[in-house]
């Protein structure tokens, strides 16, 4: 039995709010319909391997410390479904229905994921939607968990046990225990606050010629939590600021390769360049719909897990101004890598779990009212993530692309990014109220891959 993290409870106390909702997907394509009851052998597997899929969530009373994670009854036929696309199931009718499986809260009192497999696709081949809650893992752990699903051929040797053989569900803790272990777990972790604290006055009183340098360390500090947590303007743009809790979702492909020669030839690295290329299309969108607005506020997570770390979360969230219009795609990208390069320095970032530890003491109405107050600040979102560079299979189907769609949270627009062998596959999930005519955007994005990317070179 664990306990949520600190940014963890504080996602899961902040979903109140439906626009706040942090769950993500991720929409695999394979050449060939999926076999189903292979995939239903894999998911007993992956339950088996990676337990937290077969935990729910149960709060403690009074929210006196986390939430815990208790051993659950799993229902396969709720988290593992098929579902057949509607005629002429193509492109659309997937997204679509993707969309609306996105828009389905998650049973609070069942493990917090759902995959779906789609058949009836009109090219003969299959999908599968993995829809699980950023409690859970964020993207880059995502990634390392759909590693138990795959394979690096189509009929390997099995790699996994059997079956798992359904044992009984230990009962979950009694109100009386509950509230005792969450009255400990909240003692320890004021006491740690509290030794923290006296530890930095300490300081100040057995080194008082170092107090002048900790004075501007603190101011400098106090300006980097001002610029990424403590944000008082909205978002910048007068164009995509309405909100709703619809989504829409697209897909891109571009070619890898074709990103890495021209990130290089800039002198930069492939998120550098991923970002510049968003930020010229959503510029050439703003201007072709009259607006003059120049710069936009990006939300953009930082990954900080460790090499054997696989489930839970390990990023910190930033947010940077940047551009989005300049008088060429090279100076353009070259002032986004400066802000990128700035914004990395930033000592707040390393404070996230800190103020997540404070907040988780603060009523849930505060909390929530202060995260919509921030997220309200966010024009766009990005992510980029490193995926395989050979070819894997689902079950015996070749997988062709994987598409993440990451939460918006609040925003306009997520672009995520997935390189797989030598694509990048983008997923872009869009709120409607706010990009009011999604085939112009697509049209601007279409144009700018082709321009930067098309015949790799420095545009003047």
């Amino acid at each position: 039995m664990t306990r949520m993290s600190d940014v963890e409870a504080v996602m899961w106390t902040v979903e109140s709010d439906p626009t706040l909702r942090c769950d993500f997907c991720n929409l695999t394509i394979v050449d060939s319909p999926i076999d189903f009851e292979r995939m239903q052998d894999r998911i007993h597997d992956i339950v088996r391997a990676i337990p937290k899929l077969g935990q729910r969530v149960v709060e403690t009373p009074f929210r006196l410390a986390n939430p815990q994670w208790v051993d659950a009854d799993l229902d396969l036929a709720y988290h593992l479904q098929q579902v057949e696309l509607a005629a002429p199931g193509g492109e659309r009718e997937l997204l679509d229905a993707c969309a609306a499986l996105a828009d389905q809260n998650f049973d609070r009192d069942r493990p917090l994921w759902r995959f779906t497999v789609f058949s009836g696709l009109a090219n003969g081949g299959g999908a599968m939607l993995q829809k699980v809650h950023h409690a859970i893992t964020d993207g880059v752990g995502g990634l390392k968990l759909s590693l138990e699903i795959v394979d690096f051929e189509a009929n390997p040797p099995s790699k996994r046990a059997l079956r798992t053989v359904t044992t009984p569900v230990p009962p979950g803790p009694s109100l009386v225990d509950s509230a005792r272990n969450a009255i400990v777990d909240a003692t320890t972790r004021t006491v740690n606050l509290a030794t923290s604290a006296i530890s930095n006055t300490s300081k100040v009183v057995t080194d008082p010629l170092g107090a002048p340098g900790r004075v501007n360390d603190a101011f400098s500090f106090a300006g980097s939590l001002r610029r990424q947590l403590l944000i008082t303007e909205g978002a910048r743009s007068d164009l995509i600021d309405d909100r709703s809790n619809e989504r829409r979702f697209e897909t891109r492909n571009v070619s890898i390769s074709a990103m890495k020669e021209q990130a290089r030839k800039y002198g930069g690295t492939l998120n550098d360049l991923f970002v510049a290329m968003v930020a010229d299309a959503l510029g050439q969108y703003h201007r072709m719909l009259g607006s003059e607005v120049r710069e936009l506020r990006m939300a953009m997570p930082v990954n900080t897990r460790g090499k054997h770390d696989i489930g839970g979360n390990h990023f910190t969230p930033t947010r940077v101004v940047v551009p989005i219009e300049s008088d060429s795609p090279m100076a353009l990208f070259k002032e986004i890598q400066t802000r990128l390069e700035q914004t990395k320095l930033e000592r707040a970032l390393n404070s996230a779990a800190l103020l997540a530890s404070l907040a988780t003491n603060l009523p849930a109405a505060m909390i929530t009212a202060a995260a919509r107050n921030q997220t309200s600040t966010i024009d766009f979102a990005t992510s980029n993530l490193r995926g395989s560079p050979a070819p894997l299979f689902l079950v015996g189907s070749r997988i062709t692309a994987n598409y993440p769609l990451g939460p918006r949270t609040g925003c306009a627009i997520n672009f995520s990014l997935l390189s797989y062998c030598d694509e990048a596959n983008i997923g872009i999930n869009i709120d409607p109220a706010a990009i009011t005519d999604p085939a112009l955007l697509l049209k601007c994005l279409d144009t700018t891959f082709e321009t930067w990317c098309a015949n790799p070179s420095v545009p003047s």
